[in-house]
């Protein structure tokens, strides 16, 4: 009883010790190191492949052909859009499957919870990883555009921040979603009709001002479009009035907030079971 005693003690101080999120970090970083080559071509080719095609291919034609008057190149216009709807995607998909897989599939998310890790420290850990996934994919996706010559700024380094606020403001919601969820059935449909028209009509190839009315009001609210005009503020310098800068950012922040806050409820009644 006693050694069960100084077992239980020792548990706690070290849980005590070290952040929660910070484990469930910890061990995604260790999954990662072993799986990380699978995700060169999303991370690398893919973007290489996307600027290349769209911002030099059918920018060029565009230019040629008169097609995109302004004080930056199409390439410069479309790199950020591309930067926020790819990180977009990229949270999208890891807040779906992998939520499914943990509280359903493989369990891992009970197992973590019978440890001294609560549903809030597994989820906010959860958050925590798929932030830094999107800082590394947005580095990364920076550097190729400013070798091809998408970067017309050197505050370009914002669009960082910009990109993780995005990628977390999608990442939170839809985690909340999956929790929620029996099966993954429904997933494909959030990608298909949610995340797909999102990313092609939020300002990522062409200004909003080219859609009908109707789709510009519908586009002001969804968190892609002020996610790309914060990421285009940065890339290209061209900043507006600080009051529409607060404006983007306090959207992206309430929609990760009440993300978080929805996929904390939903995980507290999951792993409560």
């Amino acid at each position: 009883m006693a050694a069960v005693t100084r077992s239980a003690a020792s548990t706690g101080a070290v849980a005590r010790g070290r952040p929660g999120p910070l484990r469930i970090v910890e061990r995604e970083a260790r999954i990662y190191r072993r799986l990380w080559r699978s995700s060169v071509f999303t991370y690398f080719v893919g973007p290489a492949m996307y600027l290349a095609a769209i911002g030099l291919g059918l920018g060029g034609l565009i230019e040629e052909n008169g097609g995109f008057d302004g004080s930056i190149s199409y390439l410069q216009f479309v790199a950020p859009g591309l930067l926020a709807a790819t990180i977009m995607q990229t949270a999208a998909a890891d807040s779906l499957w992998p939520i499914m897989g943990g509280l359903k599939w493989m369990k891992s998310f009970h197992a973590m919870a019978a440890t001294p890790l609560t549903p809030t420290q597994i989820i906010v850990g959860q958050l925590t990883w798929s932030s830094m996934r999107v800082a590394l994919s947005s580095t990364i996706f920076l550097l190729v555009a400013a070798v091809l010559g998408g970067i017309a700024s050197p505050w370009a380094v914002l669009a960082l921040p910009a990109a993780m606020l995005t990628g977390l403001a999608f990442s939170a919601p839809i985690c909340a979603f999956s929790a929620t969820q029996e099966t993954d059935t429904r997933f494909p449909l959030v990608m298909r009709f949610i995340i797909l028209p999102l990313f092609l009509f939020s300002g990522t190839f062409f200004p909003l001002t080219d859609l009908p009315d109707w789709l510009q009001t519908l586009a002001w609210i969804s968190p892609l479009w002020h996610g790309v005009e914060l990421c285009r503020a940065a890339t290209t310098g061209q900043f507006d009035d600080a009051a529409t800068l607060v404006g983007h950012l306090v959207v992206l922040l309430g929609f990760a907030g009440v993300g978080l806050w929805l996929a904390t409820k939903a995980f507290h009644r999951r792993l409560a079971t």
